[in-house]
């Protein structure tokens, strides 16, 4: 069988030396991702902190939660207007029972959501990009207390307003979700309730980017100040996974290929493509410690999450009430934030995003042949049932390497490669007329 074979060096490592790398950008996501705006990001962060608590909890019709909600669904709705009908806005309130710890008594909340549909019938897959909308002090149940909440997470819940204005006026194939949660401080409650829904609902969710504090550059203790680095956590052993999963990954000791890992580098690849003076981290755990994100019901559900966060945080502007105490000033104010950052995460955020929503399905039943003792690997697949295809990435990297370090392009579903199953990790993409990629699969054993 016929194979067609190149070797591409896009911003990649040869196995065993350092190659030199060639960047080529899709032009509509890189103007996509030009028109993010620091201004915009920065107008959101105000308004947003200019409410008087947005605690998941406060009832304040004027000046709290009811009403924050109401701020970011009039921006889904504005920006609506430029999607020809293919993007609606909604508060979806539910009620969260009491759990006699951060939720005291039985209580109606909301989630902020604006969906905007894909053009492809046949593509009934999901791509939630999410923050969430809730502010806390130091005492988690304080619901009256002012609490601004710029970073923590007005700056993901920023991002997520500023991508629904930039990508509503575009068409993708895939249906985009930008989403605030509410709850988060509480219990990971929005966010629950949603991945729960889903599951039960049979939805399609092939990836969610979840943003929880995005917009600081600079760290308490260490003093850090960098604006060029943020974090990607993603999980290892899904916390989904059953016992046959189990017994594939041990025998193909695959730890480091999760579904979530695949989409963390698949992150990292694209928005230091499209974003410049920005190293994206993959941080080999699902979030910090003592902390959790919205991120973790999705991965419960089976779903395929990551955490995007800054890189070097400052505890004086987290989980604190607004006061000065021995000459610092304490509380999460907008003042602390950097918006040229801020605006540098919300476009890997795009990048990723714009790329995921357009690209085929992944290859299905992806498959390495280990029935035999050689010095090569033969990897083998069926084409997605959804997107047109050019043809496939295989990918290949070194096992004691973080990343995909060479990609060979074919146009069959099976490749033979020069290169022992034995030592390195392989994967497989689907590419695009457009040159859009999938995420990556990795491949279970074919042994019979």
């Amino acid at each position: 069988m016929r194979k067609i074979l190149f070797t591409l060096s896009l911003g990649f490592l040869s196995l065993g030396s350092f190659a030199q790398s060639t960047i080529i950008r899709n032009p509509e996501i890189e103007k996509l991702v030009q028109e993010v705006s620091s201004d915009s990001l920065k107008k959101y962060i105000y308004d947003l902190s200019a409410f008087h608590s947005r605690h998941t909890l406060s009832t304040d019709e004027k000046n709290g939660m009811p009403a924050a909600q109401r701020y970011v669904l009039s921006k889904f709705n504005s920006f609506a207007k430029a999607s020809n009908g293919r993007m609606t806005a909604q508060i979806e309130e539910f009620v969260i029972p009491a759990d006699g710890r951060r939720i005291t008594a039985d209580s109606k909340v909301a989630n902020v959501i604006a969906t905007l549909k894909g053009t492809n019938p046949a593509d009934n897959r999901i791509f939630i990009v999410s923050g969430h909308l809730d502010s806390r002090n130091k005492d988690v149940m304080d619901a009256t207390g002012g609490s601004p909440g710029a970073n923590d997470d007005g700056s993901g819940v920023a991002a997520v307003i500023e991508l629904a204005r930039v990508l509503a006026k575009k068409e993708f194939s895939a249906t985009v979700l930008f989403v605030a949660f509410t709850g988060e401080e509480q219990g990971l409650k929005g966010a629950t309730y949603l991945a729960d829904k889903a599951k039960a609902e049979g939805w399609k969710i092939e990836a969610v980017l979840n943003n929880d504090i995005i917009g600081n550059s600079n760290s308490s203790q260490t003093l850090i100040s960098n604006n060029t680095q943020m974090r990607v956590f993603s999980e290892s052993i899904p916390l989904a996974e059953d016992e046959r999963g189990a017994a594939i990954r041990r025998s193909t000791n695959s730890d480091n290929d999760s579904p979530s890992r695949q989409l963390a580098r698949y992150i990292k690849e694209n928005g230091e493509k499209y974003v410049d003076h920005m190293e994206v981290k993959l941080i080999y755990r699902s979030d910090r410690f003592l902390r959790g994100g919205d991120q973790t019901p999705f991965m419960r559900n089976g779903f395929t999450a990551v955490r995007m966060s800054e890189m070097n945080e400052n505890f004086y502007h987290q989980h604190e009430n607004v006061r000065v105490e021995n000459g610092i000033q304490y509380g999460d104010l907008p003042e602390f934030m950097d918006f040229e950052y801020l605006r540098k995460v919300s476009a890997v955020n795009l990048a990723s995003a714009a790329s995921l929503a357009n690209s085929a399905e992944m290859p299905e039943e992806v498959r390495i042949d280990v029935r035999g003792l050689t010095n090569t690997s033969t990897l083998l697949w069926k084409a997605p049932a959804v997107g047109k295809v050019k043809g496939y990435y295989v990918l290949i990297r070194e096992t004691s390497s973080p990343m995909w370090e060479k990609k060979f392009f074919t146009t069959e579903t099976t490749i033979t490669l020069p290169y022992s199953k034995d030592n390195y990790f392989f994967a497989v993409q689907s590419v695009t007329e457009g040159g859009e990629e999938s995420l990556a699969v990795f491949p279970s054993p074919l042994t019979r």
